[in-house]
């Protein structure tokens, strides 16, 4: 523990006194303990926990926590408080603990556990709980078991969460409240589960079947802990290959660091507000995070190239998408977010690449992500140029609505800017040089000279046009911006 801060220390200590305290009463001599359903329950708590440290590092960890808890709340239901907090015990300290410090945190968590446990026992006892149970002959009283039943469940959020609230505030200085309500809301729904599972337990222990008849409650839910931490490993699998591939992008391209996930979060909200499901919003969110994946086949030179670029350099930087959609051909889990790879920078009237698609033809995605995009390049500040306001880039995108842009989606980006608005962080320096100052000497932002298919080639090389600065003149057409 002596990397432990020592405000977490002394929250740990008083975690364990006060855990020896309400054990205590369990050992009293005219306390009657049912000691053989407290051993069953600990070794039955005790392999849980067991499975799942002796998987491998990254295995089914979730799948022994899940397992556990419903025997927990089993025991809390058929014990007195003393002795379900000493079921606790023994599973927690036998649990996995991925990260150090080892020993405090197996020490904290079988400390909260039995504390959580005790607490969760004194509010099934105090509402009858124990009575509803059945047992001797008699039958168990639905529904009113579910009331106690429900209110350990509460209990034991609330000590659960006000414990993990305490210790984050001592170890990481964050505030008790805000913890509180990060972490209880998502709680109370699983171990509202957990209690049902662990009153049929329960339930099923008190019948003329006994104890082995919990195998039939347990061993689905430890099933489906299974499936529920297959699905989460997967999806941990998902985000370390995105995030491998847009960090491969950030080091060859650095003018345009975090203008990917920029691109991810504008997806992401045109995608809810055209209604998509929450499959396809995070399609999006991929897409838009990967949309310059392709940037990794083109040479170095011409992604840092300061000046103009010439038509051949022109021609390998509109490669990139066809480059990216090879990149991740082999990605299942991307779906259709290979055709936004592939097609962001196709224009509504066919004048884009690689293939000159028009109107419905380019794939939904590819037409958000042109949106985002290009919304993202008007909004950032970089090295050599200063942001666009909001409000401006949004009028920019609706002038070009129709032409270059999907009137749909740039409605859907401008009614979502307009609910959530864009913060000052999603507008940031993306840029590794430190900005130049601005003022009348400062360098004017370059504009190349026009791309190949009508486009003017401004202040980034790969694509979907987006404006350059205004001047007297009108504008008659977007421009590129050679950074984003």
């Amino acid at each position: 523990m002596s990397g432990t801060p020592a405000a977490a220390r002394a929250c740990i200590l008083a975690a364990v006194l006060c855990a020896i305290w309400c054990t205590l009463p369990a050992f009293a001599p005219d306390t009657p303990v049912p000691w053989g359903t407290a051993v069953l329950l600990a070794a039955l708590g005790l392999g849980c926990e067991a499975a799942g440290r002796l998987s491998p590092s990254g295995g089914p960890g979730p799948v022994a926590a899940g397992a556990f808890l419903p025997v927990l709340l089993a025991a809390s239901f058929l014990l007195p408080p003393a002795a379900a907090a000493l079921v606790a015990v023994g599973g927690s300290l036998a649990g996995r603990v991925e990260q150090p410090p080892y020993a405090a945190r197996r020490i904290w968590r079988a400390a909260q556990l039995a504390l959580t446990c005790a607490a969760a026992s004194w509010a099934y006892a105090a509402l009858g709980g124990p009575a509803t149970l059945g047992g001797g002959g008699a039958a168990p009283d639905f529904p009113r078991a579910l009331l106690p039943a429900c209110a350990a469940a509460l209990a034991f959020s609330l000590v659960l969460t006000a414990l993990d609230a305490v210790v984050l505030a001592a170890a990481e200085r964050r505030p008790v409240l805000r913890s509180v309500y990060e972490l209880l809301p998502p709680a109370l729904g699983p171990h509202l589960v957990h209690a049902l599972a662990g009153l049929m337990t329960a339930v099923l222990w008190r019948s003329p079947y006994g104890p082995l008849s919990a195998l039939l409650v347990l061993l689905p839910m430890y099933l489906s802990c299974w499936v529920f931490a297959q699905y989460h490993r997967e999806q941990a699998a998902h985000r370390a290959t995105i995030r491998a591939l847009v960090h491969a992008v950030d080091i060859k391209d650095t003018y345009t660091r975090g203008h990917s996930e920029r691109v991810g979060r504008a997806s992401v909200l045109i995608a809810r507000e055209l209604g998509m499901d929450d499959r396809r919003v995070e399609g999006l969110r991929f897409a838009g995070i990967l949309h310059d994946i392709g940037k990794l086949g083109v040479p170095t030179r011409v992604l840092r190239k300061d000046g103009p670029l010439t038509p051949e350099e022109r021609r390998i930087m509109e490669l990139h998408p066809e480059y990216g959609h090879e990149i991740v051909r082999g990605i299942g889990f991307l779906d259709e977010a290979r055709d936004a790879i592939l097609h962001h920078h196709e224009r509504l009237d066919g004048s884009g690449y690689p293939y000159g698609l028009s109107g419905s033809r380019i794939p939904e995605f590819a037409r958000v992500v042109a949106v985002a995009d290009a919304f993202d390049a008007m909004t950032s500040t970089r090295s050599y140029r200063r942001a666009r306001p909001v409000p401006a880039a949004l009028a920019e995108l609706k002038r070009c609505a129709g032409s270059q842009f999907d009137p749909r989606m740039v409605g859907a980006l401008d009614r979502a800017l307009r609910r959530h608005g864009w913060s000052e962080a999603d507008t940031a320096v993306t840029a590794d040089e430190p900005r130049e100052p601005q003022g009348p000497h400062a360098p004017l932002e370059s504009h190349g000279p026009r791309g190949p298919r009508g486009a003017a080639a401004g202040a980034r090389r790969d694509a979907p046009p987006v404006p350059r600065a205004r001047s007297a003149a009108p504008l008659s057409g977007p421009s590129r911006d050679r950074r984003r």
